[in-house]
């Protein structure tokens, strides 16, 4: 099916992948208690990839050499933050992991603008990141901090790799190379992880989850990544952590105090600042087909 590429804006496209991302890592808490952070990582990216497969073709003889590197790497990449998120919102709250995990997109955007000044707004929203973990109540969980920034690592390079996995192939086709690179890379430590709970229930939540995780905001963001700048996507990713901490209330119940939701407006106006682009130029089409056509 071929589609204008203005039928959707491309912001539209983002905050429908946040929300869908959110709602996925709340509703994931209760299958990581089962088979912990990593099991729950392998299942979803598993399931993904076998929808992946089944909707979209691996473009395999349109690989060329030089689209090895970043398609391994996007792989592993995802399959590492997948893991390392998990790991923090099984320690600390969504709303706080996701802001932590957010300064690696903010970076991008602020280092992209070739601006120093834009600098300050990652340290802004580092201040922003220290009221949400109030580090001076002493009972701050570093682990789950930890796990955070290492997402957060991951996360610059997924924005980074997924726009040019996303010039050079069609739709999400390169999305069922990269989704089954990222389960195999979970499996490492996700199958011991998972190994007995596997039941029928588990398996079918896992199934449910991977829709809202990884399949649509992928698939979403790979296309809306095709339209914005790096520094456009990593500002309209500030909204993430607002929709963290919405969800953590609204799912969880995990209630922000005063401070903590200073520290999470401090976030969001943090990648709000550093906006300097905007809509990409549509790059050159390195393949005949229709840029949003999902089946390849």
């Amino acid at each position: 099916m071929t589609h204008t590429s203005g039928a959707v804006p491309p912001w539209a496209l983002a905050v429908a992948a946040m929300l869908s991302v959110q709602l996925g890592s709340a509703l994931s808490v209760d299958l990581i208690s089962t088979v912990g952070p990593a099991g729950t990582a392998w299942l979803r990216l598993s399931m993904g990839a076998l929808v992946f497969l089944a909707l979209a073709r691996p473009p395999l003889c349109e690989v060329r050499r030089g689209d090895v590197p970043p398609l391994l790497g996007l792989g592993v990449a995802t399959g590492l933050v997948t893991v390392a998120f998990l790991a923090a919102i099984e320690r600390i709250p969504l709303g706080t992991a996701v802001a932590i995990e957010f300064l690696g997109p903010l970076t991008v955007a602020a280092v992209r603008s070739h601006n120093v000044r834009a600098l300050v707004w990652p340290g802004l929203a580092l201040l922003g990141v220290v009221l949400l973990t109030e580090p001076w109540r002493g009972d701050v969980n570093l682990a789950g901090v930890g796990f955070a920034a290492l997402a957060a690592v991951g996360w610059a390079t997924y924005i980074l790799l997924t726009q040019r996995i996303g010039d050079r192939f069609t739709g999400i086709t390169g999305l069922s190379i990269t989704i089954p690179v990222a389960a195999a890379t979970a499996a490492v430590v996700g199958i011991p992880q998972a190994a007995g709970q596997l039941t029928q229930g588990v398996l079918l939540a896992a199934a449910g989850l991977a829709l809202l995780l990884p399949v649509l905001p992928f698939a979403l963001e790979m296309l809306a990544l095709r339209h914005m700048t790096h520094t456009a996507f990593g500002t309209l990713m500030s909204l993430e952590p607002a929709f963290g901490v919405l969800l953590g209330l609204l799912v969880l119940s995990q209630e922000p105090s005063t401070l903590q939701l200073v520290g999470m407006v401090l976030v969001v106006l943090a990648g709000a600042g550093a906006q300097r682009g905007g809509r990409r130029r549509r790059p050159v089409a390195q393949h005949p087909h229709s840029e949003l056509d999902l089946i390849g």
